[in-house]
């Protein structure tokens, strides 16, 4: 079945990605890297100068991220996330390929909610994320539904490249797919006239023997030639095939070592930054279980063992959740199609009750915004409670008014799209804020739970003894002194750096970086500076009142970890003759 295509559908596409584009794009090497982003761009970096580093299980985005590196003659935080940000844009063509089972407007809205979603914004400006993972399935699954199996096959060794992030993404495909057979073997048995009116998946055949499947074997063949060759950089770099296979293992140790990250993060996260999606996907799922719609089911259980499979793994992160994304969005985009049918006539009428619904609910939102700023209880803090309260009774009655008045379609129409209008604008702001585009003060759940705060600022004061004390910005080496930090090594990465656990007492370095405590080895002969390192949001203590100051002002408590820089005093210029490295 050859989906209807409509006007302006490609146009409408690179809109999609171009929106994408710059929302991964846009100040994309502002904020300093993080420790899990330094980590696989130092390795990028070093096989770049000539070194050969073990190399972590994100050899797609080391092996691709080394060219740029070797071609700018450096390193940089763009192009650290630069890959990801690419491959993250891409994605918003994915739908294409799902057009004979979504149609075209639903695939197409889906296009401009991967393009926008907090979520994938937020791990798409992440340097090895797991974007590569979700994106490098989806399109090998697209391109395997419709016939393409040399594309597949190469897409399907790009994920295993892409980094552990491919296995719960396996693992929940497979999950749902035993689950759905469950169901409809199930329905098959009770009920053999039930039938369908979307095609049928392509049953999976001859995979004992796939010499005897044409498509199968050319896609083995596709997915070897690819791994070899992009896991290897042209056969340059042979360790980026045991990195891929490394993956296993640090997904499998997820199992054991947890991350400390609660489960009721999780339940937040949702509801805080996808709240347009999750009443769309819940109206989809009532709808779509109660007509027996296969293609929502589908969806659903997808959607529901990929959320399962976060909330029980140990080592669990937000980021986690990108999964689970791809089926939540799919089943807002296929609810979302049903309210575009707006007939002419209606349209003043529903126009008007949309801008009714948005001027009380931004009312609403004043005013709940207000309430954070005065003591509970208090006078001031009830008046503001029931003000909130009436605004929502004021709501559902001028609602009720107008379906008596006009028509329940006009009402439940601009009632819906008032609602989501709404709510986008948040998630919108949640879109600018988790992506870093709002500066690193403000706390995100999406966002890592340390990050580096004065990273810019240590290395400017580096560089700037260095030319005094050299001549030459980066001549004088660095050593790191206790502190297991990769992102202190990338942030003075045009040094020699050296990591040790204790000071040669013969040696004189001319900078020294350790944790906040005063050597007195260091003080006799260095002069020392404080640096705000690491800033970690203290979640777990935040109480309601907290929770609901940060989902209004993305404010909460924070600790931070202080480094202190030493200097040798001979660098600075005010330096007496007498004062000379020994």
């Amino acid at each position: 079945m050859v989906p209807r295509h409509f006007k302006y559908e490609g146009w409408l596409y690179t809109l999609a990605f171009l929106l994408a584009l710059s929302l991964r794009l846009i100040q994309l090497g502002a904020l300093p890297l993080t420790d899990a982003e330094a980590e696989p761009a130092l390795q990028a970096l070093h096989i770049a100068q000539g070194l050969k580093p073990a190399l972590s299980p994100h050899p797609f985005y080391i092996l691709l991220t080394t060219p740029l590196f070797f071609i700018y003659g450096g390193a940089a935080n763009f192009l650290a996330r630069f890959i990801s940000a690419i491959v993250g844009s891409a994605l918003v063509f994915a739908p294409l390929l799902f057009q004979g089972r979504l149609k075209p407007r639903p695939s197409l809205i889906l296009a401009f909610f991967i393009a926008l979603d907090p979520g994938l914004v937020t791990i798409s400006r992440t340097a090895a994320s797991g974007i590569f993972a979700v994106t490098f399935i989806i399109f090998a699954w697209g391109f395997w539904i419709n016939h393409r199996p040399r594309l597949a096959g190469t897409f399907a060794a790009l994920a295993l490249l892409g980094g552990p992030a491919i296995w719960p993404g396996l693992l929940g495909l497979a999950i749902a797919w035993a689950i759905r057979q469950g169901l409809e073997g199930r329905a098959a048995k009770e009920d053999a006239q039930e039938d369908e009116q979307l095609p049928r998946e392509q049953p999976i055949t001859n995979l004992k023997s796939p010499t005897s499947n044409p498509e199968l074997r050319s896609a083995l063949i596709s997915f070897l030639a690819a791994f070899f060759i992009a896991g290897t950089l042209f056969l340059v770099i042979p360790n980026g095939l045991s990195a891929a296979l490394g993956s296993i293992a640090d997904y499998v140790s997820g199992w054991m070592l947890p991350s400390g990250v609660p489960s009721r993060r999780l339940f937040l996260s949702l509801p805080i930054y996808q709240p347009a999606a999750i009443i769309l996907a819940l109206a989809a799922i009532g709808r779509g279980w109660w007509r027996g719609s296969r293609r929502i089911i589908q969806l659903n259980i997808w959607l529901l063992v990929a959320g399962l499979l976060v909330l029980f793994y140990p080592a669990r992160q937000v980021s986690d959740l990108a999964w689970a994304l791809i089926p939540l969005w799919t089943l807002a985009a296929l609810e979302l199609t049903r309210y575009f049918d707006v007939l002419p006539q209606e349209r003043a009428e529903t126009l008007g009750v949309i801008l009714l619904t948005l001027f009380i609910l931004v009312f609403a939102w004043l005013d709940f915004t207000a309430s954070l700023w005065v003591s509970a209880p208090s006078p001031e803090f009830s008046l503001r409670i029931w003000l909130l309260v009436g605004s929502i009774v004021l709501l559902a009655v001028s609602i009720m008014l107008v379906a008596f008045g006009w028509s329940v379609r006009v009402a439940r129409l601009g009632g819906i799209w008032g609602l989501l209008i709404g709510l986008s604008i948040l998630s919108l702001g949640g879109t600018l804020g988790a992506a870093g585009l709002r500066g690193a003060s403000n706390p995100e759940l999406w966002q890592p739970t340390a990050r580096p705060m004065q990273a810019d600022l240590l290395n400017a004061t580096i560089n700037d003894l260095s030319e005094w004390g050299s001549g030459g910005d980066n001549a004088l080496p660095v050593v790191i002194l206790n502190i297991d930090s990769p992102a202190l090594e990338w942030a003075v990465r045009g040094h020699q750096v050296t990591n040790a656990k204790a000071l040669d007492p013969s040696a004189s370095p001319a900078f020294v970086i350790t944790p906040f405590e005063i050597d007195p080895s260091l003080a006799a002969s260095y002069r020392g500076q404080d640096f705000m390192w690491r800033q970690k949001t203290s979640w777990d203590i935040l109480s309601i009142n907290d929770w609901m100051r940060w989902v209004a002002l993305r404010e909460a408590p924070q600790e931070n970890e202080t480094i202190i820089l030493w200097a040798r005093a001979d660098l600075f210029l005010d330096a007496s003759p007498l004062q000379t490295a020994p």
